[in-house]
């Protein structure tokens, strides 16, 4: 399978550089000797401490601008891009969580919406290589079909951050098209990991575990029919993002849209066991959550998983990090992060 290594001599621009993904997404790039030029606007949508500790960590490499910036100003996103002229782009900085966007409606449109846009517009004004941002697996809305493939009917979403997401999807195809930008959406199932993100489920049972307080399982409680998630450690994702780096699509309207999953789902309470004997491995100690069971939310569907034959095809992305090892090195990093029994 070939795919371009990087190249030390291009600037990288990454928006939510202090995000989850952005964050190891930018290590990755400065360890390989790239120019990140990384912005975010440091919200406080879930722990700042959490964001700065990242960002922290970034601003030890020398080839590392950081910029404090919301991409919804656009005057001054334009003038980033004049005066850093960035090769290739990867936009992540969104507002997330599909639930908050029930609750403060404006900032998606903000963000996701005008914010996309004005890096678009940036991309049209001074061409760059290749732009590859975030969608979601939200876009599936309640679709039964599983494995979801890219090719499924997306026109039904079911929160406004999945109607955020395929407006995006829209929007890169439209540019690309009449402006010839090579741009790839990302729809990004389950990412954890060691630095992820509070307001996900498995980061959420370690903190009311430590805080006495049960978790909710929405199962019924019915092991046998349980729900089935797709699951993807960090590193598997960013390692599938730095290969598409350097393949931009070359289509006669440049854009295309991959699944970028495990296309190997889970039970969730296997992966609640498995996040039990992790935690109880980095404790030394028997953790055991205390599990209240509830009806399947609305909304919710018994499985969602990524087929991730497209991206395969076109980069040899598969990942390979079991739950074990994975969830392992989060609760190791839970234990230490948070200083837990020192």
């Amino acid at each position: 399978m070939h795919y371009k290594a990087l190249d030390p001599s291009k600037v990288y621009l990454i928006t939510g550089a202090a995000g989850f993904i952005g964050y190891f997404l930018s290590r990755k790039l400065l360890e390989q000797g790239c120019t990140v030029i990384g912005l975010d606007n440091l919200n406080d949508y879930y722990d700042v401490k959490l964001k700065n500790t990242r960002l922290e960590l970034l601003k030890q490499h020398e080839n590392f601008n950081f910029i404090k910036v919301d991409i919804s100003e656009k005057s001054t996103i334009t003038n980033i891009f004049k005066e850093y002229k960035p090769n290739i782009v990867v936009n992540l900085a969104a507002q997330a969580g599909v639930r908050y966007s029930i609750e403060n409606p404006d900032v998606y449109i903000q963000s996701n919406v005008i914010g996309f846009y004005n890096i678009l517009e940036a991309c049209r004004e001074f061409p760059v290589e290749h732009l590859v941002y975030a969608s979601s697996s939200s876009v599936y809305g309640a679709n039964k079909k599983v494995p979801f493939e890219e090719t499924d009917f997306v026109d039904h979403p079911v929160s406004l951050y999945a109607s955020t997401k395929k407006t995006n999807e829209l929007m890169a195809h439209t540019y690309s098209h009449l402006y010839k930008i090579p741009a790839t959406g990302l729809r990004f199932f389950t990412v954890y990991g060691p630095m992820g993100r509070p307001d996900m489920a498995y980061f959420g049972f370690a903190d009311k575990y430590f805080a006495g307080e049960p978790i909710k399982i929405f199962n019924n409680g019915d092991f046998e029919n349980d729900l089935y998630r797709d699951f993807t450690f960090i590193d598997d994702i960013v390692t599938g993002i730095e290969r598409l780096l350097g393949k931009p699509p070359a289509e006669s309207a440049p854009h295309k849209v991959f699944n970028i999953g495990n296309s190997s789902p889970e039970k969730l309470m296997t992966f609640i066991e498995t996040l039990e004997r992790a935690l109880s491995k980095a404790l030394d100690k028997e953790v055991l959550f205390n599990k209240v069971y509830e009806p399947i939310k609305p909304g919710d569907v018994p499985a969602t998983y990524a087929s991730t034959e497209l991206l395969e095809k076109a980069i040899g992305f598969r990942p390979k990090t079991s739950i074990e090892d994975g969830l392992q090195r989060f609760a190791d990093w839970y234990v230490e992060y948070y200083k837990i029994g020192k």
